[in-house]
């Protein structure tokens, strides 16, 4: 599965995802995108985005997006917080679904 990294998520996280093509909005030259534009140029691109960002449902028109959205929710936004949910995040890319939004906590 192609994966995106919002450029809200440490970009050491990708080392972890393993089994899967994980690029960062920074290597993809996006990393100024607002979201709306992100995710129509992800769309395109990749199967999946993993983000911190909890209102993008909110923000965004998700019923027209054509990627699986994963929003990562631990007690902070910090690496080793993060990696605590690789777990949860390695079986919501398993069963991601274009369209849908998974919330994977802690």
């Amino acid at each position: 599965m192609r994966v995106l990294l919002d450029e809200c998520v440490d970009w050491r996280l990708a080392r972890d995802i393993t089994g899967h093509d994980v690029r960062t909005t920074h290597q993809m030259g996006w990393a100024a995108k607002k979201n709306g534009e992100l995710l129509a140029l992800a769309s395109k691109e990749f199967d999946a985005f993993v983000t911190v960002d909890r209102n993008l449902s909110m923000q965004q028109n998700l019923s027209q997006v054509t990627i699986a959205i994963v929003v990562l929710q631990a007690k902070t936004n910090r690496l080793p917080d993060i990696r605590r949910l690789i777990p949860g995040l390695l079986a919501a890319l398993e069963k991601a679904k274009p369209g849908a939004v998974e919330v994977v906590a802690d």
